[in-house]
């Protein structure tokens, strides 16, 4: 169920199994920890945000996402997200 203010909305959540770049799923496993909830939480609420053009995190978010980056090296930018190559 998701709040908002102070009323749920009913969802239907199915598992996935999403194959994502290692340090990033690091720095988002830890952002979701330092916020006290899930991953999968963290996940809907930035794709959410996404999806109207919103921003998804405070500029405090941004600085603790920047020490989460520089913890488990990420140095990956957006201009990054379409040249991505698995190794094999």
């Amino acid at each position: 169920m998701v709040q908002t203010a102070n009323r749920f909305l009913v969802v239907e959540r199915v598992q996935t199994g999403v194959r994502m770049e290692k340090r990033l799923l690091k720095v988002l496993k830890g952002l979701a920890e330092l916020k006290d909830m899930s991953l999968g939480d963290l996940l809907e609420g930035i794709v959410l945000h996404a999806f109207e053009g919103k921003a998804p995190f405070s500029p405090q978010t941004l600085k603790e996402i920047t020490k989460l980056r520089e913890i488990y090296g990420l140095t990956l930018t957006a201009a990054d997200s379409h040249q991505l190559k698995e190794k094999r």
